[in-house]
């Protein structure tokens, strides 16, 4: 079947749009440009205009598009004395932008592609409804372009021999609405590999906009990475300062308190979620936590220690800990983490000093496959 001069064109447009972002990828992660024109399936990214190499024949030196009378510089014949723009015109090229509408699936490929990201092996099955891509069902309703004539025949006669209508001299079959049958999709349970992230944050006084930011970067990232593994991918979100609150997205990156900060009071509200919906038989789960390394106590550090080794790890495939650089924040939660879980796999934390800081973080949450 031959291609279409459109489809080559249109893959090789593909080609190299996901060149430029590979390229760019540092910018547009550390940018935070894409999750503002985010929809379900795509994104729209900003690119600098991409001029397309062409061929020119001839030299060009004597005739072509702008030859004539008049030296270069002088006003064109009509417009002298036109003077009703205002202020200076610039002597240099505008840059010119366009938006590429590009798949969160490519998206997902190209972070994998340049993060190095190996694919993740599931360890959870939930048994998920999906629909069969065959109509092998038989239905009394339907379409009349789904209609089965065969099967709607035998209906018509087994009818009119009950009945003691039908004639085997004038064997004629009229099926009637009771008779018609149609074609159907039928449901099936099948395992599919199921994930539910919980990110976690702390609201305190001490998380500013800029760490809130990072903090919504990081998790825009994460989750398209997640989403290109999983089909089935829930995400919950849990709000902290001395105590812990679910809400939803839009609140998660855009409250702020004032009060103190209790970590816990986080991990047992997370704790809690996975008993009662995310058995570890059926889910994949990943909680996140982001926090500028501030708790109130070495009391509660050492009772949030004690929920991650008795409860929270052992029902995740990994805890993954993301501390951003605050000027108000100490940075001693990390410390704890690192001494408390030295060689445990499950636990993985990360320095966020700054927005060039989100992908080598990504890369450290998502590169063992976990």
């Amino acid at each position: 079947m031959a291609v279409r001069r459109i489809d080559q064109d249109h893959t090789r447009f593909r080609h190299i749009v996901k060149g430029r972002i590979k390229r760019d990828l540092k910018k547009f992660v550390s940018s935070g440009e894409l999750i503002g024109k985010q929809g379900k399936r795509y994104v729209s990214i900003p690119l600098p205009q991409i001029n397309l190499p062409r061929f020119r024949f001839g030299k060009n030196e004597n005739d072509g598009v702008g030859q004539g009378e008049g030296e270069e510089g002088e006003v064109a014949p009509g417009q002298e004395g036109d003077e009703s723009g205002q202020g200076l015109a610039g002597e240099n090229t505008g840059e010119h932008a366009i938006e590429v509408d590009v798949s969160l699936e490519d998206l997902a490929q190209i972070l994998g592609e340049e993060l190095e990201l190996p694919n993740i092996e599931p360890r959870g099955n939930k048994n998920l409804t999906t629909q069969a891509g065959r109509y092998t069902g038989i239905s009394k309703a339907g379409p009349m372009s789904l209609r089965h004539f065969k099967r709607t025949f035998k209906e018509a006669l087994k009818r009119q021999i009950s009945s003691g209508t039908y004639d085997p001299d004038n064997p004629m079959i009229v099926p009637i609405r009771e008779d018609l049958r149609f074609r159907a999709l039928q449901t099936r349970k099948q395992p599919e590999a199921s994930a539910v992230v919980i990110y976690m944050m702390d609201v305190s006084g001490s998380m500013g906009r800029e760490q809130k930011e990072m903090v919504r970067i990081e998790a825009f990232w994460i989750d398209t990475w997640l989403r290109h593994q999983y089909k089935n991918l829930e995400v919950r979100y849990i709000v902290h300062d001395a105590a812990a609150n679910e809400v939803d997205q839009h609140t998660f990156f855009h409250l702020r308190e004032s009060g103190g900060t209790k970590i816990s009071s986080a991990y047992e509200l997370a704790l809690q979620m996975m008993r009662a919906k995310y058995p570890m038989s059926e889910w994949n789960v990943y909680p996140f936590h982001f926090s500028d390394g501030d708790n109130w106590s070495t009391r509660d550090t050492e009772h949030c220690i004690g929920l991650l080794k008795d409860s929270l790890l052992p029902m995740s495939n990994q805890f993954c800990y993301g501390q951003v650089k605050s000027a108000y924040g100490s940075g001693q939660f990390k410390k704890d983490l690192d001494g408390a879980f030295r060689g445990e796999d499950k636990v993985v934390t990360t320095d966020i000093p700054d927005r060039d800081g989100i992908l080598p973080s990504i890369k450290s949450f998502l590169g063992k496959g976990r």
